[in-house]
C-alpha cells in the first residue's frame, strides 16, 4: 500500500510543472525510506505470520491437552463418587457394627469365661491323672525292684537246684546203668528208679541194691533241708494179680511210695514234713505198654525234688 502511494507521487510530481531539484531529492529521499520501511514491515509481517503458526501449533497442543484433563477430571469425578459411596457404605456397616459390638462382647466373654471353667476343670484333670502317673511310677519303680529280686531269687533256685541235681549224680553213680536216672527239668530234679533196682514182682518190699540207692538220696536231702520231696510210684498196665492186704496197681504204686519214704525218713537229718507220697498206679506211662521194654520202663519209682518256693509265692502276691 506504501508503494502504491509513492509512485502516485512521484507520478504526480512528475505530471506537474518542472520541481526544483531539492524537492526532487526529498522526494527521491522519502521514496527510499518508504521502500525501506515496507520490506521492514514486509519482514515484520513474516515473522508474525510464523508466529502466528507457532501459537496455532501451541493452541492445538494445549487444546489436547485440556481435553486429557477433562477426561482426568472426569474419571477422577467418578473415582470420587465411587469412593464417596463406599465410604457411605463403610459408615453405614459401622454403625451397624458399633450399635451390635456391646451384644457381640457379651457373647464373647460369656464363650471366653465358659472356656476358661473348661481349660480349669481340664488342668485339674491333668493334675490328678499326673499325680497319679506319679504314684504308679513310684509303684512301678517298687515292683520293678521286686522283680529283680525275685528274679535273683528264682536263679539262685535254679542253681541250687543244679547243685543238687550234681550232688545227686555223683552220689548215685554207681547205680548207673541200672534203671537209676537223674535229670532236671521245669525247675526241678527228677530221680527215676526202676523196679528192677527196688521190688521184686508184685511186691512193696526195697531190696538191698536199691535201698542202698534210696539211703544216699536220703542223705543228699539231709543237708538240703529246703526242699520239698515228692515220692511217687508208678505201675504197668498189667492188673494186680496177687492176694491179701493189696487190691488192685493203684494201691500197690501208693505202698511202694511209702516203702520208699520210710526209708529216707530213717535219716534223722532229713525233715518229714517235706516227704510226700503218692500212688499214680498205671495212669502216668513213660513209655507204651505194648511192649516189655516199655512196661519195665513204667514199673518205676521217681523221686521228684522240688525247691521250697514259698518267699517266692509271697513276692508274686504282692507284685
Amino acid at each position: 500500500m506504501i508503494k502504491k502511494v509513492s509512485l502516485g507521487l512521484l507520478a504526480l510530481a512528475l505530471t506537474t510543472s518542472c520541481v526544483s531539484s531539492k524537492v526532487y531529492k526529498e522526494l527521491e529521499s522519502k521514496y527510499a525510506n518508504l521502500k525501506k520501511e515496507n520490506r521492514s514491515l514486509s519482514d515484520e509481517n513474516g515473522d508474525l505470520a510464523q508466529a502466528k503458526n507457532q501459537l496455532d501449533l501451541e493452541s492445538k497442543d494445549l487444546k489436547s491437552q485440556l481435553d486429557k484433563l477433562k477426561a482426568e477430571r472426569d474419571k477422577l469425578a467418578a473415582d470420587y463418587a465411587a469412593a464417596s459411596g463406599k465410604l457411605n457404605t463403610l459408615k453405614s456397616s459401622y454403625s451397624a457394627l458399633e450399635k451390635n459390638s456391646d451384644d457381640a462382647l457379651d457373647t464373647n466373654m460369656k464363650k471366653n469365661r465358659e472356656l476358661l471353667a473348661q481349660l480349669e476343670a481340664k488342668e485339674k484333670a491333668l493334675a490328678a491323672e499326673q499325680e497319679r502317673l506319679n504314684k504308679l511310677q513310684t509303684e512301678l519303680k517298687s515292683r520293678s525292684a521286686r522283680v529283680d529280686e525275685l528274679e535273683g531269687m528264682i536263679a539262685a533256685k535254679e542253681e541250687s537246684m543244679r547243685k543238687l541235681k550234681e550232688t545227686l549224680s555223683k552220689a548215685l553213680n554207681s547205680f548207673e546203668g541200672k534203671g537209676l536216672t537223674v535229670e532236671q527239668k521245669n525247675g526241678k530234679v527228677y530221680v527215676s528208679m526202676e523196679n528192677k533196682l527196688l521190688f521184686g514182682s508184685g511186691s512193696w518190699a526195697v531190696g538191698t541194691e536199691g535201698k542202698r540207692a534210696v539211703v544216699e538220696v536220703g542223705k543228699v536231702l539231709g543237708v538240703n533241708p529246703d526242699i520239698s520231696v515228692l515220692i511217687e510210684g508208678h505201675t504197668d498196665n498189667v492188673p494186680y494179680g496177687g492176694t491179701g492186704q493189696i487190691v488192685d496197681n493203684w494201691d500197690l504204686s501208693t505202698k511202694r511210695a511209702t516203702a520208699i519214704v520210710n526209708i529216707i525218713a530213717e535219716n534223722k537229718a532229713v525233715d518229714k514234713k517235706n516227704l510226700t507220697a503218692a500212688g499214680r498206679g498205671e495212669f502216668a506211662p513213660l513209655a507204651p505198654n505194648t511192649t516189655a521194654e516199655g512196661k519195665a520202663k513204667n514199673r518205676r519209682i521217681e523221686i521228684i525234688l522240688t525247691p521250697k518256693l514259698d518267699e517266692i509265692s509271697k513276692m508274686l502276691n504282692d507284685l
